[in-house]
């Protein structure tokens, strides 16, 4: 007969499988439970990281269509600026033209005044004339050269300051 050790030690036995089955069963089911919540969370992951691609890729688009119109509308200020300076430009030829036609005819002027009579009094006076015909000539055509200068400085910069301010509209609206 099996002696009472023999089964204390088989009960022993049996309680110690017993312990480990339900040890190796209560250790499967954890590590499925473990595995199931992390590809749960490998999935809400895996989507986090789709949808911030999507809003990245997004915004990049956004930045890159908003550039290019900045930059398009940058250009189109730079060309009509250019084509102001160019009409600017032909007036003041225009007008510096018509300067030295006024310059020419002043010159023709003080020179007529030099051609006088062969009376000599008049020839005093005529010398005086001319003097302050020459000086007037001079003076009129140092004065209307600065003009023109004056005119193409402005122009310039009334030219500049609207492309500055068109391209600062530009860029904020």
């Amino acid at each position: 007969m099996i002696s009472f050790r023999a089964k204390v030690l088989a009960g022993l036995l049996a309680l110690i499988g017993v312990v480990a089955l339900c040890w190796w069963a209560l250790s499967a089911a954890y590590g499925r439970g473990e595995a199931a919540s992390d590809l749960r969370w490998r999935a809400s992951w895996a989507d986090q990281r789709a949808l911030q691609a999507k809003g990245i890729a997004a915004a990049t688009t956004a930045a890159r269509t908003e550039e290019q119109r900045r930059q398009e509308a940058a250009n189109q200020v730079g060309s009509d600026a250019r084509q102001q300076q160019t009409a600017a430009n032909a007036d003041g030829g225009s007008a510096d033209a018509a300067g030295e036609r006024v310059r020419d005819q002043a010159g023709k002027l003080a020179a007529r005044a030099s051609c006088t009579a062969g009376d000599s009094s008049a020839t005093e006076r005529s010398k005086t004339a001319i003097r302050a015909a020459m000086v007037l000539s001079d003076l009129f055509q140092r004065a209307d050269k600065r003009a023109g200068e004056l005119a193409r400085a402005y122009d310039a910069a009334r030219i500049a300051g609207q492309a500055c301010e068109s391209s600062y509209d530009a860029l904020i609206k």
